[in-house]
């Protein structure tokens, strides 16, 4: 993305409080280097740390902080400044302010902006690692994500309060990144269909016993929002998670392996498909109707049979095969030879590739470190938040989606 294309774009910047808001100041000149017009908010917090000078003589605008300033209200008023600008930008995002964006709470000028607008915000957080992992933060995040706030960061590091962990506000010029992605007019993928599959199956034992993977889904759902936020019409297959699905996909809940297939296969004609569910090799052959009791007869024996092959199936397809399938292999040993022979055995066109030990903690932790091998070889990836590794793998199936593949293209789908 270019800076041509935020150009002649308005931002209103929003500063809450905490150390990293010294940082907004380095962002406000890359937006205005970018030819973006930047109006601040300050809350109350963050002018214990940068000055409303500061910001207006970077910004080059006037600096609003009072939510009954009569002159302010007369001149503007708070719900134009909530609509006036492209996009909101909430950076450095606290753990107050999101608390308060999440409850809907409008208290002070930052907030009520916050209510009022009918603009797309992206936040940047910032506090200390506990308060970013404590439930109730995490919570607030998933709500603000349903309700198709957008998020950069946090980033992992050396914190203010002497911890270490993930809570520093994301760079200047990563921030920066995401608004161009925010505001870019380019959508590589509109007028495609993707199909994402993601989370767990149960496939059950008795009507409250069940077989299923270590799974939250946290991968899969980033990666249909991942397309849909390149322009990707999406449909989200998913098995039982706790996280909502991504604004602006279509949700297909299902539970049993037979029941995703099946609705894979309603789906089509897509052309990606990506799978990313963590589906139970097998499923028991008769399920029981009532709750199977403990009795002097000893262990019940269960006769297990495999669950069709969703990737297989689908990448095996004469009519209506996407363009490009891609699988997931979860490895707990030799992660590249599995996922190449995975990949030869499927019949599917990428693999991406983990390391799901349990020491890794990637399985249900937010972070991932992936391989993505192809039928001309494999990279490795750095570790990185799971979003980052959807919007990674977006863009690369974005590039083959987008242009005819050639000889030269280290990654291209089938043909």
């Amino acid at each position: 993305m270019t800076g041509s294309s935020v150009a002649g774009k308005r931002i209103l910047l929003i500063v809450a409080g905490g150390i990293a808001a010294y940082k907004t100041l380095e962002l406000i000149r890359l937006l205005r280097a970018q030819g973006c017009a930047v109006t601040c908010v300050l809350t109350p917090s963050g002018a214990q740390f940068v000055t409303p000078l500061s910001l207006q003589a970077l910004s080059e605008d006037k600096v609003y902080s009072d939510l009954f300033s009569l002159t302010d209200e007369s001149e503007m008023g708070h719900i134009q400044l909530s609509r006036s600008a492209d996009l909101l930008v909430v950076a450095p995002a606290s753990a107050d302010i999101l608390a308060r964006m999440a409850a809907g709470l409008a208290s002070d000028l930052a907030s009520t902006v916050l209510l009022a607008t009918d603009k797309p915000v992206l936040v940047a957080p910032a506090m200390n690692v506990r308060m970013w992992l404590h439930p109730a933060t995490q919570a607030n995040m998933a709500l603000l994500a349903q309700r198709g706030v957008s998020v950069v960061g946090p980033d992992e590091g050396a914190m203010a309060c002497n911890e270490y962990g993930r809570g520093r506000m994301a760079e200047p010029p990563a921030i920066l990144a995401a608004i161009q992605e925010q505001l870019g007019q380019a959508r590589p993928l509109a007028g495609r269909h993707a199909v994402v599959t993601s989370g767990p199956t149960y496939e059950p034992i008795d009507p409250v016993r069940y077989i299923a993977n270590r799974s939250s889904g946290r991968q899969g759902h980033a990666i249909a929002g991942g397309l849909a936020a390149l322009g990707a019409r999406v449909t989200l297959v998913s098995g039982p998670v706790s996280i909502p699905a991504p604004p602006g996909v279509d949700l297909v809940p299902i539970e049993t392996a037979e029941q995703m297939l099946r609705a894979c296969m309603q789906s089509l004609p897509a052309d990606v498909a990506v799978f990313a569910a963590a589906v139970a090799d097998w499923r028991v052959a008769h399920a029981a109707r009532g709750k199977l009791k403990k009795t002097d007869a000893g262990t019940p024996q269960l006769e297990l049979v495999q669950n069709p092959d969703i990737l297989a199936s689908v990448a095996a397809l004469k009519q209506n095969r996407p363009a490009l399938v891609i699988g997931f292999a979860a490895e707990t040993g030799d992660v590249l030879q599995n996922a190449a022979d995975k990949l030869a055995r499927k019949g599917c066109d990428w693999i991406v590739a983990n390391d799901v030990s349990p020491e890794t903690g990637i399985m249900g932790g937010e972070e991932n470190a992936v391989h993505l091998v192809t039928r001309d070889g494999a990279e490795t990836w750095p570790r990185m938040d799971k979003r980052a590794v959807a919007r990674r793998l977006a863009s690369r199936i974005a590039v083959v989606l987008g242009t005819p593949a050639t000889e030269t293209s280290p990654l291209r789908g089938p043909g």
